[in-house]
């Protein structure tokens, strides 16, 4: 069996999503791309990190990751990222409400899970194989699976950016023991963190 992993870009203030989260603004508003400058800047300068960040066999995501909606789905929505979204992989949402699971381009398909986070992780895990799970995100979603002691490796993505408010990293995980693996790695843009979560 895989290790469950987490790559994640947060503000050094520790926000992964500023506050106003909506269609027009899916990061918070006046956010954009400041988490994320770095892979659309600076691709090549951090191809290795990119590279892990899709590597993973099977993905578990919070539904306000995959979409804007809250309530009823609207099933015209088909996610943020086009036709082929980036994953190539089985992708499992965490939803209250159901919803057929969707295929889309290039290997990736969406499944909606209602039983909870150790319901989608075991759905994951039976979908990876001897490979690892990704915990995509929002911030409720990893905090969830860090509380409950279920991530292995945490991968920290720190924009030089101060945010001040919105989805915060960390909140409600209870005492973690992060043990920093490797050196910090960057550019200007971010500097990249691994730790190994110890429970």
């Amino acid at each position: 069996m895989g290790e469950v992993t987490c790559d994640i870009a947060m503000s050094v203030d520790g926000f992964v999503a500023g506050p106003g989260q909506s269609l027009e603004n899916p990061l918070g508003a006046g956010v954009g791309d400041r988490l994320h400058q770095w892979m659309f800047e600076e691709p090549e300068a951090h191809a290795a990190v990119i590279e892990r960040i899709t590597a993973a066999e099977a993905f578990i995501m919070g539904r306000n990751m995959f979409g804007p909606g809250r309530g009823a789905w609207d099933l015209e929505w088909r996610g943020w990222w086009g036709d082929e979204p980036p994953y190539h992989a089985p992708v499992f949402v965490l939803s209250h409400h159901e919803r057929e699971p969707l295929v889309m381009a290039g290997g990736t398909t969406f499944t909606f899970v209602t039983g909870g986070i150790e319901a989608a992780l075991d759905l994951a895990r039976e979908a990876a194989g001897e490979g690892d799970v990704a915990i995509a995100g929002g911030a409720a979603t990893v905090n969830q699976y860090l509380a409950a002691g279920l991530i292995d490796e945490l991968r920290l993505h720190v924009a030089p950016v101060l945010l001040g408010a919105g989805e915060r990293l960390f909140d409600g995980v209870g005492d973690l023991d992060l043990e920093p693996l490797g050196e910090p790695s960057g550019t200007s843009l971010v500097s990249h963190l691994t730790y190994r979560v110890r429970r």
